[in-house]
């Protein structure tokens, strides 16, 4: 005659050894998504508050100063300036203001030349360090590859949420308070959209 409490046994045994493989799985998953975690989560910061600033690049200012004279005719004076300063780039258009004054400009960048003094001032914008690489990969504008990579990336997403609802039983699980969390993270965009009346069109 069988031990009527073995079975009992059996399935606990079968449950803490499903919730170990879970916890491995989970924790080694969790440890592969660290980085794209990283890059996705700073540059959506980033990108949030692209009203107020430019998340891929800043502005340089410098001043410098020419020995004269300086020739005579617009794209004279700035092939002259560009000449004298190394900057390689296209010209896109160079014009005079107020007489003795000569505004160029380039691809992302700008000088206006005082031609009486030689003074130049200089804006360029350079690439935010880590940033408009950052942005470039959550924008997908490389698409390609990194579609595939981004669409594992969020498998790998799913799979820690759900992964993670699952590992702990009782009180502290599913059942109890992880149900109230749950419910409390998914009213924030529920009750976001209902108050901002949603998407319009």
């Amino acid at each position: 005659m069988g031990n009527p409490g073995q079975p009992a046994r059996i399935a606990a045994a079968l449950g803490k050894r499903w919730r170990a493989w879970l916890r491995a799985v989970h924790r080694d998953i969790g440890y592969l998504a660290v980085g794209l975690t990283f890059i996705y989560a700073i540059s959506g910061i980033a990108i949030n508050h692209i009203d107020r600033w430019n998340p891929n690049f800043q502005t340089v200012s410098q001043t410098h100063h020419l020995p004269g004279p300086i020739p005579a005719g617009e794209m004279a004076a700035a092939e002259y300036v560009l000449r004298q300063l190394e900057i390689a780039g296209e010209i896109r258009d160079a014009y005079s203001v107020a007489g003795d004054q000569l505004e160029i400009y380039l691809d992302g960048r700008q000088l206006v030349v005082e031609t009486t003094t030689g003074t130049v001032f200089d804006e360029a914008e350079e690439p935010r360090f880590f940033l408009r690489v950052a942005n470039w990969l959550h924008y997908n504008r490389g698409k390609a590859a990194w579609t595939y990579i981004a669409d594992g990336y969020a498998a790998f997403l799913l799979f820690l949420a759900i992964s993670g609802v699952f590992m702990l039983k009782g009180r502290k699980g599913f059942i109890g308070r992880g149900a109230i969390l749950i419910a409390l993270g998914a009213g924030v965009p529920i009750l976001y959209v209902t108050l901002a009346g949603g998407p319009t069109g």
